[in-house]
C-alpha cells in the first residue's frame, strides 16, 4: 500500500493544471492506510460518539471494520446510510435549525474522499475564496478586503438563497467530470448526495443539496462556487478600465504654485523674503492635505474587487450605483442559468462605502479623513482617507451578550440601558468551571474580533461579562457582589484557587490580558494561496491500532478494537481502564474483542 502522503502529494502536483484529467481515483479507496489517516484526523471530534441512523458510532474502531468497508467499495456494494436529522435551537433561542448526523462509517469514507478532492482541487481554487480551506479563514477574507478594497465607492453584499440545500446534483457531477475521469468515483459521490435523511424514523430522499452534516459538503460547495469565482475574474477583466483616476485640477494648481515658490526660494538671497516664501509653502501644504489628488467621480476609471467565504461574498466597486445594479443583475443571471441558484434579493444589498456593510459578523466601511501624517521623507501626506475599516458594531456586542444571557435590557426615558445579570444555568457549577466559562467566552470573542480597527470596544463586552460573573457567584453563594469580589480577591485580580491531583495549589485569574488589535491573520498570508502539501505522519493512535496488543489484558496477536469515551472528566477513575485513560490523558484505549464485549456489559474492572 502506498503511503497516503505520497498519494495525495502526487495528486496535488497536477492540481493547478486545468487540462489534466484525474483517472483511477476510486482505487485509492482500497488503501487501508488512507482510512487510518482519516481516522486520525476526525477521531477527536466528540460528535463521533453520537450514533448515526445505523445505530453505530466511532466506538469499536478496528482494522476489520476498515477492511469490510474496502471490500464493499471494491464490489461497488457500499451504500451510504441516510443522515439522522435532529433539530437544535438557533442563537436567538426561538427558531430551530435542522442538523444532520451521518453514520460514522460514512464519515470515515467521506474523510478519505475529502482528502482526495482537496489534493485534486485546492491549488486550482481562486485566491478570493476563503471558506473551508486549509490555512484560510474569516480573518484572511477580511484582511484581504482591507488590503484590496481601498478607495471603493460601493459595496455589494452577496447572499445565495438556501445554497447548501439547492446545489444541483447533475451540475455538481458535470463540474467534477471536468477534472475527474473516473465514473466509479463520481458514482460514489452521487450516492452520498442521494443518501437522504431520517426524520422521526421516516426516510426522505434528497433531490438536491450536499450531504447534510457531511464531511465532503464544504469541499463540494467550493468546487461548485469556484465557477462563480472564475466568472467574477472574467467579469473584472471586462469591467476594469483606466490606468488611474484623472488628476484633480485644484490639486494640480497647488502643486504648480508650490513648485514656483520652491524655485524662488532656491534663488532667493534675502533672509526676510526667504521666511515669507517658506510660510507660503507651508500654507500651501496645509491646503493641499484637504484636497484629493484624484477626481473621485472619474467615469473613465472603474474597478471591481471580490471576496467570497462559503456562500457569502462581498464586492467592492469603484464606479456608479448603476454599475452596481448591473453587476448584481449579471450575477443573478449567471447563478440562475449556469448553477441553478437564486440570489437573495432581501440580503443582497448595495451599500454606499461610507456606510457600514455587513460581512462575516463585521461592519465594513471606507474611512473619509483628511488627517495628514508625515511620510518617511518628512512630507505631510493624507494617509488615512479611503482606507477600509473593520469594526465591531454595538449590535454585535449586544446580540452576543443576550445570547450568553449575561445581560438584560431596560429602557429609561426611551434610552436603552444594558445591565449585567446572573446566569442561573451556571450557579450549580463549581467555582473554577464558572470562571473558565467566562474566560473562554471572552477570549473567543476577542480572538474572532481582534483584527477590528476598534477592538478596544471589547472592553465594554468584558465589563458586562465581568459583572455578570460576579452576580452568578453571588447567586450561587446567596450573597452580594461586594462580598464575592472580596472573597475571591487575589492581589489586585479576581481569581480562583484550586488543587491539582498532586495536591499542589494553583490559581486561575479572570481575563486581564487586554484587547490590543492584531493586524495579521496568524494562519496564512492573505495575498498568497497556501502551499498544498500533505504532511499526515504516523501517530501513536495508528500504531496502537496496528499493534494487535490489548492494553487491558495484554494479549498479543489478536484483533484490536479502539474504545472511545466522550470526555475524560466524565470518568471516575474507579476502574483500571478508567485510571489507564486518565493517567495517559487519552480518550481511547485499545482492547481485544473479549475485553471490549466485557466493557460494554459492565464486566471489565
Amino acid at each position: 500500500m502506498r503511503n497516503p502522503e505520497k498519494v495525495l502529494n502526487s495528486l496535488s502536483d497536477h492540481s493547478n493544471n486545468s487540462e489534466y484529467k484525474y483517472e483511477r481515483l476510486y482505487r485509492i479507496l482500497f488503501n487501508r492506510d488512507m482510512y487510518l489517516a482519516a481516522y486520525q484526523k476526525i477521531y477527536a471530534n466528540e460528535g463521533n460518539m453520537t450514533k448515526g441512523s445505523d445505530g453505530k458510532n466511532i466506538d469499536g474502531m478496528s482494522l476489520e471494520r476498515i477492511d469490510s468497508l474496502i471490500e464493499l467499495l471494491k464490489n461497488e456494494k457500499y451504500q451510504p446510510n441516510p443522515s439522522r436529522r435532529v433539530y437544535i435551537r438557533k442563537k436567538d433561542g426561538k427558531r430551530l435549525r435542522p442538523l444532520g448526523i451521518p453514520a460514522f462509517n460514512d464519515k470515515l469514507v467521506q474523510e478519505v474522499i475529502k482528502m482526495i478532492l482537496e489534493a485534486v482541487y485546492e491549488k486550482s481554487f481562486d485566491a478570493s475564496s476563503h471558506g473551508f480551506r486549509p490555512k484560510r479563514s474569516c480573518h484572511t477574507a477580511l484582511l484581504q478586503i482591507q488590503a484590496k478594497f481601498t478607495g471603493v465607492k460601493w459595496f455589494i453584499e452577496g447572499d445565495i438563497k438556501g445554497f447548501f440545500d439547492n446545489i444541483d446534483h447533475d451540475i455538481m457531477i458535470s463540474l467534477l467530470r471536468k477534472r475527474i475521469k473516473d465514473e466509479r468515483f463520481l458514482r460514489l459521490i452521487r450516492k452520498f448526495m442521494n443518501a437522504g435523511y431520517l426524520e422521526e424514523w421516516e426516510y426522505h430522499k434528497t433531490y438536491s443539496g450536499t450531504p447534510q452534516g457531511g464531511i465532503i459538503s464544504p469541499i463540494l460547495a467550493n468546487i461548485y462556487l469556484n465557477e462563480l469565482d472564475k466568472y467574477m475574474n472574467a467579469y473584472k477583466e471586462k469591467f476594469d478600465i483606466g490606468r488611474e483616476r484623472k488628476r484633480n485640477s485644484e490639486y494640480r494648481k497647488i502643486e504648480v504654485q508650490r513648485g514656483r515658490l520652491a524655485k524662488e526660494l532656491k534663488n532667493c538671497t534675502d533672509e526676510n523674503i526667504k521666511q515669507q516664501i517658506i510660510g507660503q509653502i507651508k500654507l500651501l501644504e496645509q491646503i493641499r492635505c484637504d484636497v484629493p489628488v484624484y477626481e473621485a467621480m472619474d467615469g473613465n476609471f472603474k474597478r471591481i474587487q471580490y471576496v467570497r467565504y462559503a456562500d457569502d461574498f462581498l464586492i467592492g466597486v469603484i464606479g456608479s450605483k448603476a454599475d452596481c445594479m448591473t453587476i448584481k443583475n449579471d450575477i443573478r443571471k449567471f447563478l440562475s442559468e449556469q448553477l441553478k441558484l437564486e440570489l437573495s434579493d432581501e440580503k443582497t444589498l448595495i451599500t454606499h462605502a461610507q456606510k457600514s456593510a455587513r460581512f462575516l459578523g463585521f461592519g465594513i466601511y471606507i474611512r473619509q479623513s483628511n488627517l495628514p501624517k508625515r511620510d518617511k521623507l518628512g512630507r505631510m501626506v493624507r494617509n488615512y482617507g479611503s482606507r477600509v475599516v473593520l469594526e465591531i458594531t454595538t449590535d454585535t456586542i449586544r446580540r452576543k451578550l443576550l445570547e450568553y444571557k449575561a445581560m438584560k435590557i431596560t429602557y429609561v426615558n426611551g434610552k436603552e440601558i444594558w445591565k449585567p445579570t446572573a446566569r442561573y444555568s451556571l450557579k450549580n457549577n463549581d467555582d473554577l468551571e464558572i470562571l473558565d466559562k467566562y474566560n473562554t467566552e471572552i477570549r473567543g470573542f476577542y480572538n474572532f474580533y481582534s483584527i477590528a480597527n476598534n477592538s478596544s470596544v471589547i472592553n465594554s463586552f468584558k465589563y458586562i461579562m465581568e459583572y455578570s460573573m460576579y452576580k452568578t457567584y453571588a447567586t450561587k453563594y446567596r450573597t452580594n457582589k461586594r462580598k464575592i469580589i472580596k472573597k475571591f480577591h487575589i492581589g489586585k485580580e479576581f481569581g480562583i484557587r484550586y488543587k491539582v491531583k498532586s495536591g499542589r495549589e494553583k490559581v486561575r485569574l479572570f481575563y486581564n490580558e487586554g484587547f490590543k488589535r492584531k493586524k495579521t491573520a496568524s494562519i496564512a498570508n492573505v495575498d498568497n494561496l497556501p502551499d498544498c502539501k500533505f504532511h499526515l505522519g504516523n501517530t501513536s493512535l495508528i500504531d496502537r491500532l496496528k499493534s494487535n496488543k490489548c492494553e487491558m489484558c495484554g494479549v498479543e496477536n489478536m484483533p484490536i478494537e479502539i474504545h472511545h469515551v466522550r470526555k475524560l472528566k466524565d470518568l471516575k477513575g474507579k476502574k483500571y481502564w478508567e485510571r489507564f485513560m486518565i493517567a495517559r490523558n487519552r480518550k481511547t484505549i485499545a482492547l481485544c474483542r473479549d475485553c471490549h464485549v466485557k466493557l460494554h456489559h459492565g464486566l471489565l474492572d
